[in-house]
């Protein structure tokens, strides 16, 4: 999978963090933890798997959770977050929506939210909808990784709960 493309999206800052919810631990993983470490960042990752597994030791900076039922949601702290990425879990969670909501609360201002899944496994205008009606504003359909769907949107400061 080429993510140069993809990787172009993010501008890391010192100090940002990302969260990135997902079922595996894969390229995209290892790329995001890259491109915060060179800015002195941090990578969250959320993992929906059955059995707790260690991550791979290049990923030794990574903060881990492991999350074992799809009923279950992620957690984390509230504005601590500068995106969320789903990747892979939009179908498999049980309440994707409580997700949203808790994406919406660990997010800062001004802050990005990224749903990836796998091609035509989403209906990309029913999550862009889905998306503002959870408060979050611009979404679009972006088409830069090749065998997924991306729709991303932003968390807008002084827009509807974003106070």
């Amino acid at each position: 999978m080429d993510l140069k493309q993809f990787l172009e999206l993010f501008n890391p800052l010192p100090a940002n963090h990302y969260l990135l919810v997902t079922d595996k631990i894969d390229e995209v993983a290892f790329a995001l933890d890259a491109l915060l470490q060179e800015v002195g960042g941090e990578l969250h990752i959320a993992l929906y798997e059955e059995t707790p597994s260690k991550l791979p030791s290049t990923l030794n900076a990574v903060k881990l959770q492991s999350i074992q039922n799809y009923a279950q949601p992620f957690r984390a702290l509230p504005r601590d977050n500068d995106i969320v990425i789903f990747k892979d879990i939009k179908n498999l969670h049980k309440n994707f929506e409580l997700l949203l909501k808790i994406a919406y609360t660990t997010l800062a201002n001004n802050a990005d939210i990224i749903i990836m899944q796998q091609n035509a496994s989403m209906d990309v205008e029913a999550t862009k909808r889905l998306l503002e009606r959870y408060e979050f504003r611009a979404a679009n359909a972006i088409d830069l990784l090749k065998g997924y769907d991306l729709v991303m949107a932003r968390k807008m400061h002084m827009w509807g709960n974003g106070l």
